[in-house]
């Protein structure tokens, strides 16, 4: 083998061991993402806690793959697509992180529901659906980041419409609910933060699909209408 294969060969190693980094800080933020749900609707502190504390682990995840890339572009000097395919892996990563933390702050309000001792069931069920949706949105996105799979990026952007409506739906509901019954204002509020949360994951499950098309076209496809996008996934 030649210096020139030998590198590149070391430079593709390199890069299976970013990808299976980020799918794992990817399952892991889908966790986080589903515990902290649990204990939401639950009223569970202990496993509110526990997302809580995990939080650190998906933030150490998302420095060690930084390290891994910053040093594959130093070593390696990649172009054109495998520079962009480490700088869609940045990008994704640091989108993890903050859903990471948005499981996190829908952690804190299951804290603050349970501490209240609310009994409120038939509330949860607009969130369950909404959260469904979102971990749904999420997994589809990493399988599409695995494969680099353009056409189920695109599917998983256009499913966001869901979820935003969703939101709509239950700000709409607690909004109702607390002019009923304005003792219910901090647990609606609880739930509308909550909500707001699952939405922000959603938006940047759809950063990191942007990403894939962005690696497999070599087009930013950040802030173009939806109509241009599907032209170009065609």
């Amino acid at each position: 083998m030649n210096t020139g294969q030998h590198i590149s060969h070391k430079f593709d190693e390199e890069v299976d061991e970013v990808m299976s980094s980020v799918l794992s800080m990817g399952g892991l933020v889908l966790q986080q993402i589903e515990a902290a749900i649990t204990a939401l609707i639950s009223c569970d502190k202990a496993l509110a806690d526990v997302v809580i504390d995990n939080d650190v682990r998906v933030n150490t995840m998302d420095v060690k793959i930084d390290e891994m890339c910053n040093r594959i572009i130093v070593m390696r000097q990649p172009t054109a697509t495998d520079l962009r395919l480490i700088m869609a892996i940045i990008k994704t990563t640091n989108d993890l992180e903050r859903m990471g933390d948005e499981a996190k702050r829908i952690a804190r309000q299951a804290i603050d529901i349970s501490q209240r001792a609310v009994n409120m069931p038939e509330r949860f069920n607009s969130i369950e659906q909404m959260a469904a949706r979102v971990k749904d949105m999420l997994n589809r996105c990493l399988d599409a980041f695995a494969r680099k799979d353009i056409e189920e990026a695109l599917s998983v952007i256009n499913y966001d419409r869901k979820v935003d409506k969703d939101y709509e739906n239950l700000t709409r509901q607690q909004i109702t609910y607390m002019m009923e019954d304005p003792r219910k204002i901090h647990e609606s509020l609880d739930l509308m933060w909550s909500a707001r949360a699952l939405e922000r994951i959603g938006d940047r499950t759809c950063n990191i699909c942007e990403y894939i098309i962005y690696l497999v076209k070599g087009k930013d496809v950040r802030h173009i209408h939806i109509d241009e996008l599907e032209a170009l996934v065609e």
